[in-house]
């Protein structure tokens, strides 16, 4: 079946969450301007990849049949040293189906509590997948690593922001994602990472 027309620079996010929808649109401002993030309404598929990869191309192309537009799709999580690299794919998850992001952070804390802070390490992961109605894909990556608090910090961000010191910062003066700015942290996010390099292959839309 031949692509249907899509307008200049729209690009569709795969995405109900508004927290993303939110955080991509900063993203996509700093990164490339000359875009125009379109949000998806369409059926949710059923995310039962077992990496991130996978997960974001399941969205990724359901988002791109419906629509008949190129969209994008991330699929993202924390991953802690300690926990052999978990939770990983199931971070929306960790604490239940009930995907209780207040729930997931505390236990999360909970099992690593008796981990001193040299140990604490962890990264957040972003996968991105971008496909065309035609069946063009492609795949990028994003890692920001840092370590775990021994305690929630700041109202900002979302999910396990709270908990999360990203690396580089100053020793004296450092501070979890939730204690940072929404400007701040879309520069330099693991979706910010990951959206960059994706950049160079929107030059076609």
């Amino acid at each position: 079946m031949p692509e249907r027309h899509q307008p200049a620079r729209e690009l569709v996010l795969a995405t109900h969450n508004p927290h993303k929808v939110a955080e991509f649109g900063a993203i996509v401002t700093a990164t490339r301007p000359d875009l125009i993030l379109v949000g998806y309404d369409g059926p949710e598929p059923v995310e039962d990849g077992v990496s991130f990869v996978e997960n974001a191309l399941i969205k990724a192309r359901a988002a791109a049949t419906h629509t008949g537009r190129t969209a994008f799709a991330d699929d993202s999580g924390i991953c802690v040293d300690v926990l052999g690299g978990s939770p990983g794919i199931f971070s929306a998850y960790w604490a239940g189906h009930a995907k209780d992001p207040v729930a997931n952070l505390h236990l999360l804390l909970d099992q690593i509590s008796d981990i001193a802070d040299p140990h604490r390490g962890a990264h957040f992961v972003s996968v991105i997948a971008m496909v065309t109605p035609g069946g063009s894909e492609h795949v990028v990556e994003g890692v920001w690593p840092g370590r775990i608090a021994p305690a929630a910090r700041g109202a900002g961000g979302f999910g396990y922001d709270p908990i999360f010191i990203p690396d580089g910062q100053d020793p004296a003066a450092e501070r979890t994602v939730g204690e940072w700015t929404d400007a701040e942290k879309s520069v330099v996010s693991h979706r910010a990472r990951a959206f960059r390099e994706l950049a160079p292959l929107l030059a076609g839309l």
